[in-house]
């Protein structure tokens, strides 16, 4: 900190006295002096504070904006991915490739593609718009969908699908879950009185406009589009990139985030 006191002048020969006089700006106690210091040093914080709060703000305004239109990252709670996607994986999910979604008007951007059939999406559950979901894309606007014997059948073809499991292929539950299928059938099947639908068994039936068609990786695990029907294009929210972390749940451990981290997953792309 700057000093600005003047130096006082040497004393006078053989008077007995000093002959010093007072600095300029300097009463008898100093005050004056030290004022100024003082005041350079308040708008020095000042200055410092506002350039703070300006950087912080500018970083959250980056990412609301980031986390709105671009990227965001969501956690995989449940084991209806497996295969693809685990319990405790940490996606990094691209908002933009779809058309992000505006806050606050519910209109989208231009998007870069439409889904496709086999993207992996991330979507508002059309029962419960408050929980996202992570499913398969099996079916656009257009396409006839039918499943036999737990195989996935797109516009009369068989589908080879390598990166489904099935835990329980000789289990198929029927249910009134699957009755709303009906309103969707093709006319020949519409016809039929002896259509009754199941887990693995059922169709064919087209999927409407502006809605697609889900499915779990882990078929015989999943709450799906077999049980609450079609996803609205508004409700698509992006498509995973990659994990960027991972560990194994484990309920007898309150730090199984830390002591249960899957080193191999990290990074990996979703396919």
């Amino acid at each position: 900190m700057e000093t600005n006191f003047e130096s006082a002048p040497k004393a006078g020969p053989d008077t007995g006295t000093t002959g010093a006089t007072p600095g300029p700006g300097v009463g008898s106690s100093g005050q004056s002096g030290v004022a100024l210091p003082r005041r350079r040093v308040a708008r020095r914080v000042v200055r410092g504070l506002f350039e703070w709060v300006k950087s912080v703000s500018l970083a959250l305004c980056l990412f609301v904006l980031l986390r709105a239109f671009l990227l965001e990252a969501f956690k995989i709670p449940s084991g209806s991915m497996e295969g693809t996607l685990l319990a405790g994986d940490f996606l990094l999910v691209n908002k933009l490739v779809y058309g992000a979604e505006v806050p606050f008007i519910g209109k989208h951007l231009p998007a870069v593609r439409q889904p496709a059939d086999g993207d992996v999406i991330v979507f508002l559950w059309p029962l419960d718009p408050t929980k996202n979901f992570v499913k398969r894309l099996v079916g656009v606007p257009g396409d006839t969908l039918a499943m036999e014997g737990g195989v996935l059948i797109r516009n009369g073809v068989r589908q080879v699908e390598e990166y489904t499991r099935h835990v329980e292929p000789n289990y198929d539950p029927v249910g009134d879950d699957f009755d709303w299928q009906r309103d969707f059938l093709v006319p020949i099947a519409r016809a039929s009185r002896a259509y009754h639908p199941s887990r693995n068994n059922w169709g064919p039936i087209i999927v409407p406009p502006h809605n697609y068609f889900v499915l779990g990786d882990n078929r015989d695990n999943s709450l799906d589009s077999r049980y609450w029907g079609f996803v609205p294009d508004t409700l698509v929210r992006g498509s995973p990139l990659f994990v960027y972390y991972s560990y194994a749940p484990d309920t007898s451990s309150s730090v199984s985030w830390l002591t249960h981290v899957r080193w191999k997953r990290i990074f990996t792309r979703v396919r």
